[in-house]
């Protein structure tokens, strides 16, 4: 569903509680358990799926540190990665 834009009602119920709909569900990629997050920005709010989100936010975070560290390229950070996850299993 990436690109795809629509529009939902949800009621409020008593409780603060909203279902959310079937294809919000499904654009977001949760399923029972899964947890989402709000994203408060002034006036509007997103709904994201938590694991996207911390992925987001981590990569923002990591930004520009491995050209600092000297990595040139996206697969010399895996191959650290992956050198790195060896060294610790042994």
């Amino acid at each position: 569903m990436e690109g795809t834009v629509f529009a939902n009602d949800a009621k409020l119920m008593s409780k603060g509680q909203v279902t959310i709909p079937k294809n919000v569900r499904k654009a977001l990629g949760v399923e029972i358990g899964d947890r989402i997050t709000f994203v408060v920005e002034g006036s509007e709010i997103r709904i994201m799926n938590s694991a996207v989100y911390a992925l987001k936010r981590f990569q923002e975070q990591m930004k520009g540190r491995a050209e600092k560290l000297g990595f040139k390229s996206e697969d010399e950070v895996a191959d650290w990665i992956m050198r790195s996850r060896r060294e610790e299993n042994g």
